[in-house]
């Protein structure tokens, strides 16, 4: 006898309303903790506000949606600023070239690097279901419930490239599941354009011939993986195509972060996590008037933020070093997220990112992949110590502190 299918509109619940539950949950949770983080004095909620959700490089970011790239010595413009060189091309091409293709409709851009950002979250968060294996458990449950408070999730909402690239890099898990080199290229592609860090998609494709595609001979495994490694990278080059095209250097976007930012090969990683621990937010930028409690109390979140990733990457490596034990096996995706989660929180320190490493480490999101196969013991622990640093973090930056 055959059996019974499932319900079509049981079909519907059960793929789309968990991803776009949690969708709608993780913009609640934000706008309270925008809410809390506004002065005591009547000023509007800054969570309704394009200027809310904005930061220092949001500006960049629009900047090259609006007018593409530009390079030059500040002091051509601005007389009394020191001797180094100003403009965009630190920023990649990724995030704005979405942003004005949506304001073709209309939309300022303002709102259309909102669109963006947060139809990248929902489709984040599908993806993410998808991976899951789109069936409602606890552990599926709880892994959403997490993802709704993901450390360093504020930037998911902001107008920054972190919910764009973030869900790219879904993407390419997905293709490496479902052994579509295409698609994993595509989602490796766009997430390297995205965001510098969203170029370690090019090393876990690589990788993937030593775990994916195991329905090929060795030989084709090795090309599936060079070619979606390869293409993927071309997201790094259609960066620096884009920035000599506006300013006649190849290595202009090098040229800014030296000049400008001190920023360029490689970091004592131990050293580097040490300076971004110890950045001196408090006394860089402090709010002025009535800090609301939250505010108060979260002008060092920095500091337990880096303590929460730390205990995120021990714990999906613990996992994985399980799951190897009892299975002898881990799934394809789980492979890929577990290089991934590994690589995104080692290369911000290599890089030396003293100011920005808490929103690249959002990236991390990936790893809740892993987070499904942990016990409830640890994952109910987990969603707690995510919500309360969710909130701490998200006051740091709804009052500005944060860049």
């Amino acid at each position: 006898m055959a059996e019974p299918t499932r319900p079509a509109g049981r079909d519907w619940r059960h793929a789309l309303l968990p991803p776009v539950v949690a969708w709608l949950i993780a913009n609640l949770i934000t706008w309270m903790v925008a809410k809390a983080s506004v002065a005591g004095d009547g000023s509007e909620v800054a969570y309704w506000s394009t200027g809310g959700r904005s930061r220092w490089d949001s500006a960049h970011y629009l900047s090259i949606a609006k007018t593409g790239y530009e390079l030059f010595w500040c002091r051509d413009r601005y007389p009394n600023f020191r001797d180094v060189m100003c403009g965009n091309v630190a920023w990649f091409p990724g995030y704005p070239m979405s942003v004005r293709a949506v304001s073709a409709t209309g939309l300022s851009y303002e709102w259309s690097a909102v669109v963006v950002t947060e139809v990248s979250l929902l489709g984040m968060f599908a993806v993410l279901w998808w991976l899951l294996g789109a069936r409602l458990t606890w552990a599926t449950g709880l892994t959403l419930a997490i993802g709704t408070v993901f450390p360093g999730g504020i930037y998911l909402h902001a107008l920054f490239p972190i919910a764009t690239g973030t869900l790219a890099l879904l993407v390419s898990i997905a293709g490496v599941k479902r052994g579509s080199w295409g698609l994993a290229a595509a989602g490796g592609f766009v997430a390297a354009s995205c965001y510098p860090v969203g170029a370690v998609a090019v090393g876990m494709l690589l990788l993937s011939a030593f775990f994916a595609w195991r329905t090929d001979t060795w030989p084709i495994r090795f090309a599936k993986a060079g070619l979606s490694a390869a293409l993927a990278g071309c997201g790094v080059l259609w960066a620096k195509w884009l920035m000599w095209q506006a300013t006649g250097h190849w290595d202009a976007y090098e040229i800014l972060q030296e000049s400008s930012y001190q920023q360029g090969g490689l970091h004592q990683p131990f050293d580097a996590m040490g300076q971004a621990y110890d950045f001196p937010f408090r006394d860089w930028y402090t709010p002025k008037g009535h800090l609301p409690w939250l505010v108060e109390h979260g002008l060092d979140a920095h500091k337990t933020q880096l303590w929460l990733n730390l205990a995120f990457v021990l714990l999906v490596l613990a996992t994985a070093a399980a799951l190897l034990v009892r299975n002898r096996r881990l799934d394809v995706e789980e492979w890929a997220a577990l290089v991934l989660t590994v690589a995104i929180f080692l290369v911000p320190f290599f890089a030396g990112a003293e100011m920005s490493w808490y929103r690249n480490h959002a990236q991390m999101f990936v790893g809740l992949i892993l987070v499904r196969r942990m016990s409830r013991w640890v994952q109910v622990p987990l969603s707690a110590c995510c919500a309360v640093q969710y909130a701490l973090l998200g006051a740091m930056f709804f009052s500005g502190v944060l860049v």
